[in-house]
C-alpha cells in the first residue's frame, strides 16, 4: 500500500512518479532509436552532439558538424513553443495543457516512424523538438526538480540527496534520493530497450516510445476526474 502511494503521489498526477517513470523510459528510448537509427545523432543528449558538433567544424567536415546543429536549434525551439503554451494555456480545464504537448509529442515521433533513413536529418530535428517540449513541460517528481530525458541533472541531485541523508538522518533525503536515481534507472532501461529494439527492427520502433507516452497521457485523467469530484 505504502509503494502504491509513493507511486501515485503528487500535487498533480504530471507529477506523480509513475507518470514520471514512463517519460523517462520514452526519453531514454528516444535517445538510443536516434542514435542507432538515425545517423549516430542524440536527440535528448545534446551535450554529446556540440562535442561532436565542434569537433566534425574544427576539423572542416562542415556537413558533418550540421547534423549535430540542427537538433539544438530544434531543442531550443521546442523549449520557447513548450513554455508559451504553458502560458497561454496554463488554466485550462477540459485538458490539461501538458497532456495537450504530450499529444503533440506522440503525434510527431508518430509522424517520425514513416520518415525513410534518407530523411534522417529531419526525423532526428522532430525527436529533439517533441524531447525538448517534454523536458520543459515535465519538471518535477512528486515536488522535486528533475529532467525526464537526461540523467547528468538526476546523478548531481540525487547524489547531493543521499549525502544529506548521510549526515543528518532525514528519511526525506533519502526518499528524494530514491526518487531521481529511480529515474535514472528507467531511462538506461528505456534507453535499452530503444537501443537493442532500434538496431534490429528499424525505425518504425519510435512507435514504442509513443506508447510509452500515451501510458503517461491516460494517467493524466486520473488528475482530471479527482478535481471533478472535489467540486
Amino acid at each position: 500500500m505504502g509503494v502504491m502511494k509513493s507511486l501515485f503521489s503528487g500535487k498533480q498526477m504530471s507529477e506523480a512518479f509513475i507518470c514520471s517513470a514512463f517519460l523517462a523510459l520514452s526519453g531514454g528510448f528516444q535517445d538510443a532509436y536516434t542514435y542507432n537509427t538515425r545517423n549516430e545523432v542524440f536527440s535528448n543528449a545534446q551535450t554529446g552532439n556540440v562535442v561532436l558538433m565542434s569537433q566534425n567544424f574544427m576539423t572542416g567536415k562542415w556537413e558533418a558538424g550540421l547534423k549535430y546543429l540542427f537538433p539544438l536549434f530544434a531543442f531550443a525551439l521546442g523549449v520557447l513553443i513548450a513554455e508559451q503554451i504553458q502560458n497561454k494555456y496554463k488554466y485550462a480545464r477540459r485538458l490539461h495543457w501538458r497532456q495537450g504537448i504530450l499529444g503533440a509529442e506522440i503525434l510527431i515521433l508518430f509522424v517520425v516512424g514513416f520518415i525513410p533513413q534518407r530523411g534522417n536529418m529531419i526525423a532526428t530535428v522532430l525527436v529533439s523538438f517533441a524531447c525538448a517540449m517534454q523536458v520543459q513541460s515535465f519538471r518535477k517528481v512528486n515536488g522535486f526538480s528533475y529532467a525526464s530525458t537526461m540523467c547528468i541533472g538526476n546523478l548531481r541531485s540525487g547524489t547531493a540527496a543521499l549525502s544529506f541523508y548521510l549526515r543528518e538522518k532525514k528519511p526525506e533525503q533519502l526518499r528524494q534520493a530514491m526518487y531521481y536515481f529511480g529515474i535514472i534507472v528507467l531511462f538506461a532501461v528505456g534507453a535499452g530497450i530503444g537501443g537493442n529494439l532500434s538496431a534490429n527492427y528499424g525505425i518504425h520502433m519510435i512507435w514504442v516510445s509513443c506508447g510509452l507516452l500515451i501510458v503517461s497521457f491516460l494517467l493524466m485523467f486520473l488528475d482530471i476526474e479527482s478535481r471533478r469530484n472535489e467540486r
